[in-house]
């Protein structure tokens, strides 16, 4: 893990996760694990937001969503850091553990989405194994709510809690959740649901690597996120700067509250 302006960033790469995961859920006990795949967004609301950020140090681990936060780590010592892309994590999660009796809840999108992308591990990633899906209200769910919800995820003997919404919205609603639920992993992948159900455009490979997917998705939703983009990225960067000029950016461990 290291440190990206005050949050545990995980320093490895995508089939680090994948393994540590279908170990756990194999072999260990149930421990509500909560894993995101958080980006620049979720780094700057964090800093601005104490009750965030004490949310995401509590997670168990926090993947590197955004090529600038590999780019910082490994300027920072991690050479091996990898992008932990949201929607790239889900899709070889999926495929590892479809040879697994590994069961898998998808929670998040519109009326119909989890539905459907449970069609989609079927058909086109061989994935049997999911066992219940959830549309939640765009409103702030009850405790009572969510205690019911809890128990239809856990008496389907669930592994693997996906939850597709946005930041913070996401993040905080799996930690709430994580107290009623039995489960190894809740996992928080943003825009994952959307993509490969094939509701949002994903932006190409090359426009990924080179750290220009926010350019991207701008374009191709400019009312919604103009606002999010123009804030977070100069933000991001001012915040690293602050960090070096403090000393502090070469500060390469991070210890979150559940993380190794």
């Amino acid at each position: 893990m290291l440190n990206i302006t005050s949050i545990p960033i995980y320093d490895k790469s995508i089939s680090s996760v994948v393994f540590q995961i279908i170990n756990t859920s194999e072999f260990k006990g149930k421990s509500n694990q909560l894993i995101s795949a958080t980006g620049a967004h979720g780094i700057i609301i964090a800093r601005q937001n104490e009750y965030f950020k004490m949310i995401l140090k509590s997670f168990f681990l926090n993947l590197p969503d955004g090529m600038p936060s590999v780019w910082l780590g490994r300027i920072k010592g991690a050479k091996g850091m990898q992008r932990c892309y949201g929607p790239d994590f889900f899709r070889e999660t999926i495929t590892a553990t479809k040879g697994y009796k590994i069961k898998h809840f998808f929670c998040g999108g519109k009326e119909g989405i989890a539905e459907e992308l449970k069609k989609v591990c079927e058909e086109k990633y061989g994935n049997l194994n999911v066992v219940g899906t959830y549309s939640p209200p765009f409103r702030e769910m009850t405790d009572d709510e969510l205690k019911r919800l809890a128990e239809q995820i856990n008496s389907l003997n669930t592994n693997i809690l996906w939850i597709g919404l946005s930041t913070p919205k996401q993040e905080i609603f799996a930690y709430r959740l994580s107290k009623y639920t039995n489960v190894n992993f809740i996992c928080t992948v943003g825009a994952a649901f959307d993509f490969h159900t094939g509701k949002v455009r994903e932006a190409p490979y090359w426009i990924q690597k080179i750290g220009m997917e926010w350019l991207f998705r701008l374009i191709m939703e400019p009312k919604r996120l103009w606002k999010r983009y123009f804030e977070i990225v100069p933000l991001f960067i001012w915040y690293n700067i602050l960090e070096f000029i403090k000393g502090e950016f070469f500060n390469y461990n991070a210890q979150g509250e559940n993380s190794e």
